[in-house]
């Protein structure tokens, strides 16, 4: 099943606003129906489908076990820099600006890599808009990040989870103990967590492998000890910022190997799962075309007409980052380049896409 557009789907970007108003912050509706409750830690498993947990359910028994807010997808493109801010911002990728893994920097022809932040681009002018963090700690209510000490000043932090605390930690037991010290610190707040583990083992093993599962497991321990170890009157929000698909050797087009789908192209971006491409002026309708009668039903091929679905509503200095057109996969099948992107190549787990194994994801409510 493939969703074409997010309709009226709740988001990832309606998770801290909901949290927000459980606390009882002004100005925040609670669209999902959670419990209110003085103190909320939102905790991020990377990779963690709803799909794949449901399929793996007897790996994860806590997860399994707990209430799950149904029909939760995490916007379009399924991509952990878009989701993390959606999360940290309560806005869609039209609005906040990051649109993609990778993506045109406007202006300059150069495409800015937003896990590594590698051009020499202020988070704060990509991404100009408050956290939610942000907003419900001047309304009064203790608000912090916990995560690895190396994203403490990462591009990606500053545009998704800047203006609280940063607790930076350096191993799982410490994070532990650092979510439970920051949450017994104040009798109201909400706590931010991440993981990445799952997402990691499963780009490099496939989401079908032993070890991916192994991984699950242990994640699942974790959380159930840090459930045990938080005050009552705080309920755990467990959530995710994407699924997973395998794609088999097959399945792996190289747009290198195809010459006459470069015509008129002057940048690729994206991921191979979903592709920015940006085209010379005027161009986009007949790379659209040519791109869509080679690929055939394998993709979604869109120009940026009516493309508000899918990224929401489009700030105009946000339009030149998303490709003139736009290219999502479908099934099996991904659009990889050798020549830009060749580590890609070597992973076998993918999300960005439209299908509902990369959009849907869990909310999983631990009272």
């Amino acid at each position: 099943m493939t969703a074409l557009g997010l309709g009226g789907r709740a988001t990832i970007d309606q998770v801290m606003p909901s949290v927000a108003a459980a606390l009882g912050t002004p100005g925040f509706a609670d669209t999902l129906g959670l419990p209110e409750a003085p103190r909320y830690v939102i905790f991020l498993v990377d990779g963690l489908g709803l799909d794949l947990l449901r399929e793996h359910a007897d790996a994860a028994p806590f997860l399994a076990s707990l209430r799950n807010v149904e029909d939760v997808v995490c916007g379009i493109p399924s991509t952990t820099a878009t989701s993390l801010t959606s999360l940290g911002t309560g806005l869609r990728a039209g609005e906040h600006g990051m649109v993609g893994y990778t993506s045109r920097v406007p202006g300059s022809g150069q495409r800015l890599n937003s896990l590594k932040w590698d051009q020499p681009v202020d988070p704060h002018i990509w991404q100009p808009h408050p956290t939610v963090l942000e907003l419900i700690q001047k309304a009064g209510i203790a608000a912090s990040a916990v995560n690895d000490v190396k994203f403490a000043d990462s591009g990606l932090t500053l545009c998704s989870q800047r203006g609280v605390p940063f607790h930076g930690i350096n191993s799982i037991w410490e994070r532990l103990d650092v979510v439970v010290d920051v949450i017994e610190s104040a009798t109201r707040s909400m706590t931010y967590a991440y993981e990445s583990r799952l997402d990691h083992t499963g780009h490099a093993k496939g989401s079908a492998s032993q070890e991916w599962r192994t991984m699950l497991t242990t994640i699942d321990t974790e959380l159930a000890d840090l459930r045990d170890e938080l005050p009552r009157d705080t309920v755990l929000i467990v959530t995710a910022d994407h699924g997973m698909v395998d794609l088999p050797m097959d399945g792996r087009f190289d747009v290198d190997s195809c010459p006459m789908l470069l015509d008129d192209v002057t940048l690729l971006a994206g991921e191979a799962r979903f592709r920015h491409v940006y085209t010379r002026s005027g161009a986009a309708a007949d790379v659209a075309a040519r791109w869509q009668g080679e690929l055939g039903d394998r993709v979604v091929v869109r120009t940026q007409e009516g493309i508000e679905d899918w990224f929401g509503p489009i700030a105009p200095d946000v339009r030149g980052r998303i490709g003139d057109v736009v290219v999502a996969a479908l099934g099996d099948f991904a659009v990889f380049s050798s020549r830009e992107f060749g580590i890609e190549l070597k992973m076998t787990g993918f999300h960005g896409s439209i299908t509902e194994a990369e959009l849907r994801i869990p909310v999983l409510v631990a009272p």
